[in-house]
């Protein structure tokens, strides 16, 4: 069985809450830490974090949204990459790197709260303006980024910090858990692929679609890992979802 999707109202208090365990991890970051690198490509910690920082503060902000997307997308080019988010994120981080670690952590912290109410006064026809993700999901209107997408971002590279620094992540099923199922009821309706799926921890639950699927247990991040290209996939596990 599927859960139910993520609602609107319930989508702000995972926001508010991943914003505050997220600046909750950076505030722990030892010295030695910062410097460790990430699964993804060319980012250690401290550049994880200032790319977060960066999307909070383009969340507060449509003025600062559309000057990392003016003048991030001409970056692609100079990076060698074809999404445009990736040029966003580079500006984010140039812009950001004369911080030092004491204010990356200040920062960090304020934004959370400005992050989600910037996201929640979104007026309604601007939520629904069309943009280009890419496949698996294509088209989707920005309130997809709104509601759940940066939150997942944010979710994820909280997951990437704790695996490059070699220290657990503390999970409840009531936050970590049910952006999961929310993950898992999107992923599954993306490929329609019949699976039973077993997702070990805390965070996990069992789900299923279809019958005569292929059966999966794995440690709940680990499959998030796997959905989003940090880990190999194979059978059902191949089908990706970019976070």
């Amino acid at each position: 069985m599927m859960a139910n999707r993520i609602t609107r109202p319930e989508a702000r208090v995972l926001a508010e809450e991943e914003f505050t365990r997220f600046a909750d991890l950076v505030a722990s970051i030892t010295p030695e830490e910062w410097v460790m690198p990430t699964d993804c490509t060319g980012w250690d910690v401290r550049k994880m974090v200032l790319h977060v920082l960066g999307s909070a503060d383009a969340q507060a902000s449509v003025r600062e949204f559309v000057h990392q997307l003016k003048r991030g997308m001409p970056l692609n080019k100079e990076i060698d990459s074809h999404h445009w988010v990736d040029g966003m994120n580079e500006l984010q981080i140039r812009e950001r790197s004369q911080l030092s670690n004491d204010e990356l952590v200040l920062q960090v912290t304020a934004v959370g709260p400005k992050a989600v109410k910037g996201r929640w006064h979104t007026p309604p026809p601007a939520r629904y303006i069309p943009l280009p993700f890419g496949p698996p999901i294509g088209w989707a209107p920005l309130k997809y980024l709104l509601d759940v997408g940066f939150t997942r971002d944010v979710w994820a590279h909280r997951i990437d910090i704790h695996a490059a620094i070699d220290r657990p992540m503390q999970l409840t099923a009531d936050h970590d858990g049910r952006l999961i199922a929310d993950i898992v009821s999107e992923w599954a309706g993306i490929h329609g692929q019949s699976f039973e799926l077993v997702l070990d921890g805390p965070a996990g639950g069992k789900f299923t679609q279809g019958a005569g699927g292929e059966r999966v247990e794995i440690d709940a991040l680990d499959f998030i890992r796997t959905l989003s290209g940090r880990l190999p996939g194979m059978g059902v596990l191949s089908h990706p979802l970019p976070l």
